[in-house]
């Protein structure tokens, strides 16, 4: 008889349809430990199968434009923060591919951000990164930054596509037919890789700031306006990457 472990080893070492045979046999396995080997197997088959289910939901954008050519997500990250950037990510993916756990780069660990990010990488026929300074905030304001840094994200692709969608936003000056989804990070595959590729980049940035200006904290506020920020943006004064447009409320500028 077979021991528990190598019923565990021989399952996780299975696929597909013989996977499934072995389920079904070790199933009626009489012994408690191996009954609880195979319900956590089918516990996680569930579990990925409904993932499977969720991205499929997050491509009904993606599919209904498909017929007109490339389809482009369109984000951005650092709209909030007193400090640094904003920048824009755009983003065409395989139609074809599956990249499981795509989600609003917000609802996701740092560590998945960054796993998900190489993927994307690796997998996405284009990638585009747009990135607007602090000082042409406060020259603009934070939304014309916006649509400029989403413009140079889109520029920068290599392949030209046929559709934008974009989180919630219509961008001027494009001549590229346009389709603002409200949450769209969270209902759009190609939106959802665009924000993680736009909040890893953004939140790389601000390490390396980190790097250079420590008293600040930016490596873990990313700019934004925490307690620990504020007290050390009053201590400090501002530095060259604060937005001046948007830190006259706590200091005098």
């Amino acid at each position: 008889m077979k021991t528990i472990q190598a019923i565990k080893e021989e399952l996780s070492a299975a696929a597909g349809r013989e996977r499934e045979e072995l389920l079904a046999l070790y199933g009626q396995d009489g012994r408690a430990g191996v009954r609880k080997v195979v319900q956590k197997i089918l516990r996680e088959q569930e579990k990925l199968e409904e993932e499977r289910r969720r991205i499929e939901g997050m491509k009904v954008y993606e599919r209904q434009y498909a017929d007109k050519g490339l389809v482009c997500g369109i984000d951005e990250v650092g709209r909030g923060p007193l400090a640094g950037p904003v920048v824009a990510g755009a983003v065409i993916l395989p139609v074809d591919e599956e990249i499981l756990y795509l989600n609003d780069s917000k609802q996701l660990s740092a560590k998945k951000r960054e796993e998900l990010y190489e993927v994307i990488m690796e997998k996405a026929v284009a990638v585009g990164l747009g990135c607007v300074s602090p000082q042409r905030i406060d020259e603009m304001n934070i939304l014309q930054a916006t649509y400029e840094a989403m413009r140079q994200a889109i520029g920068k692709l290599s392949r030209t596509p046929a559709v934008l969608l974009n989180d919630a936003v219509t961008i001027p000056g494009m001549d590229i037919l346009q389709v603002p989804i409200v949450k769209g990070d969270a209902k759009s595959v190609s939106i959802a890789a665009a924000s993680i590729v736009a909040k890893v980049t953004r939140d790389r940035m601000m390490v390396e700031y980190d790097e250079n200006m420590p008293e600040y904290g930016f490596a873990s506020n990313k700019g934004y306006g925490s307690a620990a920020h504020i007290a050390a943006l009053k201590q400090h004064g501002p530095s060259p990457i604060h937005r001046r447009s948007f830190i006259g409320n706590f200091i005098d500028i």
